[in-house]
């Protein structure tokens, strides 16, 4: 017959060729040919594809062009924000319900569709299953469903900015904009060049669900560029980021100043350790090696480290399952002499190569790559390159491959091998990263939440803890909208001390010294500067410590010796430590009471019901530090899940000036109550209500080193704060030059930030320190955890 193949099976199974993909794209094809082949915006529930815009090309696997996109301008910009902004009412005012119901109708949607889905994903190089978008729009439909039964007093944030990068996957995009929708928001998509097509369609595909127009918008155009003039535009609420670091950077430094809460996933750039234990089915891991190691697109980097006694019996292993196997292809030409350098750099250093195959001298495809016998502090381990190649490391015990695990700076996920469950248990606990998959890998579901540590991210997706992020509660205030102030961010935080003490001073000639509280002891300020304590009618109080950065490095090294003993305490350890310190300011509050009234200048009654409520408030944190637990969420595949709140680990905290004490326990009980230390900086107004507080510290059985207070400049120790890679959140009252210099700093290191501009806060009626609502208290606890997920599979 006139055009049938004669190659035999044997041939096809022997060359392992890509088959035409011609058939099987025709729903994709027939869905673009209907669109012409130039999509535009998708805005009020309309696609809109103006003349005058430039446009970019997509392009598939085999780099032929499939369809053209447009490039969005300023106003189209602002009719998408417009489009949000005048759709909010109308969606977060429909009942639980009536949003349930769309999103539910979504999934069948999906199902008929599921095809074309499945097509253009892959056209767009963003496979991804349907039966796994289908999950994601009935998970999030459920808590839709039940938002105000479980949630009743947190609002939604209002119109969310949803920008991913480039490569970023479809399952990552949805990951946000379903919750987001779910809690009554308003979104506006700012898709990369891999997603843009499947959110165009998905665009439509919500508009067939009933949802209504203007509930969901898509702007296409550079992700960064984009991204930033949507952020910017004032009737945007908040931004949510998911990608690669470097995007993610040029993102937050571009929209800081611009009053926008940001949260970043950079799970694409995290390092991930893959560990074998002598335990481990050898077989098993490595069988999971080759399927996650050598794909050609992966969600995450990974870092093999194998113990000693094994090493060469997955060696042995993975040589024999490389035999054969066909290079890979790269995601972009220039990754090929990326991958040459480091793996000449890696030889250079002692490494061992082990291929596949022989590369070939050009082009964009590798062979499977295993770089052998590396150090920790190799490149190829700390950031490995692109492409099929996979960095081994050994270890000796097994306290020693935690350690290497946690050797990255990065904490998105880790892969650990052993059929010793106390083993496992103990090395998911102590590993810090935000998922552990034991004997197993990339197994991922919504209800178990995704939750960056360190430069990962500073926000958790998926669960009930990802929904938060697109919440707040009703009484507390929302961030102000601003324009960026002109700030030299080199010389921030950089002023002259007010007061230097003179040799020969007789400090008999004020009433008081005060000192800082650093690692357990009272000491002077490194720099031997003070500053004056002023009363409300002018007068000298007292003169307080003019700290700098040397005492928040000493602050710092103090609270990382004693901080692991303390989240490593039982909770009811921790508990009774909090009711010590609850009764020993219970036993000061008259001084405390003297204090408050002398430094504010309002009634000692006034002082003694804020002294009562601060004992109060302590008492409320002992008792909740053993009630808040996590648990193990009903998952639809096989296997058991564990979800568990972890300290985040050191946070630094500038209180506010309004009602300085307690505010300060406040704060303080949240965070020690789930095991953190914390950096304190009092207020510069009213200092003397938390340098008082110390020798109430002194006198509980707190750890000395976990609670340090240092007084002095804000805007100096913020700066200190801000740029020390220990700290992994700082929680900010201040003023809006210091919001701003906290977005565009803290990208890199990255941190998570909790901003209240205290000027604006003034105007507008602020946080209530008074209230006991519930919502302000469980916003207090989630500001100070982080979450890990542990999924355990079974036969």
């Amino acid at each position: 017959m006139a055009g049938t193949s004669t190659k035999t099976v044997h041939d096809i199974f022997q060359n392992m060729e890509y088959g035409s993909s011609s058939t099987s794209t025709a729903t994709a094809q027939a869905w673009l040919e209907k669109h012409s082949r130039i999509l535009g915006f998708f805005i009020e529930g309309k696609f809109l594809s103006p003349a005058d815009r430039q446009t970019h090309d997509v392009s598939d696997s085999n780099a032929a062009v499939v369809c053209s996109t447009v490039c969005a301008k300023d106003e189209d910009v602002a009719s998408a924000a417009s489009s949000a902004a005048g759709a909010l009412k109308t969606w977060s005012e429909l009942s639980c319900f009536q949003r349930a119901k769309v999103l539910l109708k979504l999934a069948s949607v999906l199902q008929r569709h599921s095809q074309c889905v499945s097509e253009l994903c892959e056209l767009s190089q963003s496979s991804v299953s349907p039966a796994v978008l289908i999950r994601l729009t009935q998970y999030y439909s459920s808590w839709a469903q039940l938002r105000d039964t479980l949630m009743p007093e947190w609002i939604p944030q209002g119109v969310v900015a949803v920008v991913v990068s480039d490569d970023c996957s479809v399952y990552f995009l949805l990951l946000k904009v379903l919750p987001a929708l779910a809690m009554g928001n308003t979104v506006i998509v700012v898709p990369g060049k891999t997603t843009t097509l499947p959110a165009l369609l998905l665009a439509q595909l919500f508009l067939e669900a009933g949802i209504p127009a203007g509930v969901l918008n898509v702007v296409t155009g550079s992700e960064v560029s984009l991204g930033a003039k949507v952020a910017q535009n004032p009737q945007v609420n908040y931004l949510t980021y998911s990608g690669r670091q470097q995007t993610g950077e040029g993102l937050a430094k571009a929209v800081a100043g611009w009053g926008v809460p940001m949260s970043f996933s950079l799970s694409l750039s995290s390092v991930c350790p893959f560990i074998i234990f002598e335990s481990a089915d050898l077989d098993s891991a490595v069988d999971g090696v080759i399927e996650l190691a050598f794909k050609k697109k992966r969600d995450f980097q990974w870092v093999l480290c194998v113990q000693e006694s094994v090493l060469d019996s997955v060696v042995a292993r993975l040589k024999l399952r490389m035999t054969g196997m066909k290079c890979v292809p790269l995601a972009a030409e220039a990754d090929r002499s990326l991958i040459d350098a480091a793996v000449q750099e890696a030889q250079q250093q002692g490494a061992t190569l082990m291929q596949s195959c022989p590369p070939a001298s050009t082009g964009a495809l590798y062979p499977p790559t295993v770089l052998c016998g590396l150090a920790p502090s190799c490149e190829s381990v700390i950031s490995p390159p692109p492409g099929p190649v996979l960095p081994l490391i050994s270890f000796r015990s097994s306290a020693e491959g935690v350690t290497l695990g946690n050797h990255s700076p990065y904490g998105q996920t880790a892969s650990i091998w052993t059929e010793d469950l106390t083993l496992a248990l103990e090395s998911a606990k102590s590993l810090c990263v935000g998922s552990v998959w034991v004997n197993c890998h990339s197994v991922m579901d919504p209800a178990l939440p995704l939750c960056g540590r360190r430069e990962s991210g500073n926000c958790t997706d998926g669960g009930r803890e990802g929904l938060y992020q697109f919440l707040r509660p009703s009484l507390s205030p929302s961030f102000p909208r601003s324009s960026p102030s002109s700030i030299n961010y080199a010389d921030f935080g950089s002023a002259v001390s007010k007061f230097m003490i003179p040799e020969g001073f007789d400090p008999s000639s004020v009433p008081r010294f005060y000192s800082h509280f650093v690692g357990g002891q009272l000491r002077k300020a490194d720099s031997g500067c003070s500053r004056s304590v002023l009363a409300p009618g002018g007068a000298v109080l007292a003169h307080c410590p003019d700290g700098g950065r040397k005492d928040v490095r000493d602050a710092v090294e103090a609270a990382i010796k004693v901080q692991p003993g303390w989240m490593k305490k039982s909770p009811a350890a921790r508990s009774q430590s909090l009711y010590s310190l609850a009764d020993n300011l219970d036993k000061r509050r008259r001084d405390l009471a003297v204090s408050i009234q002398t430094q504010t200048g309002i009634s000692l009654e006034e002082a003694e019901k804020e002294v009562e409520l601060s004992v109060s408030r302590l008492s409320d944190w002992a008792a909740r530090c053993d009630k808040e637990q996590g648990g193990t969420p009903f998952l639809p595949q096989s296997g058991s899940a564990l979800l568990t709140p972890e300290a985040l680990g050191v946070l630094g905290v500038i209180l506010p000036k309004t009602k300085p004490l307690l505010s300060l326990v406040s704060l303080l009980g949240a965070a020690l109550a789930i095991g953190n230390a914390v950096i304190v900086v009092p207020s510069e107004k009213y200092p003397l209500p938390a340098l008082e507080f110390i020798q109430v510290l002194q006198a509980s059985d707190i750890p000395g080193g976990l609670v340090s207070i240092i007084t002095g400049g804000r805007d100096q120790l913020t700066q200190a704060l801000a740029n020390h890679s220990v700290i992994q959140s700082i929680w900010y009252w201040g003023s809006k030059e210091g919001c701003q210099f906290l977005q565009y700093s803290c990208v890199s290191p990255l941190k998570r930030l909790w901003l209240h501009c205290e000027e604006e806060e003034e105007r507008e009626a602020g946080r209530n320190w008074t209230s006991s609502n519930p919502s302000l208290q469980e916003e207090l606890w989630r500001k100070a955890v982080v979450w890990k997920s542990i999924w355990i599979p079974t036969a």
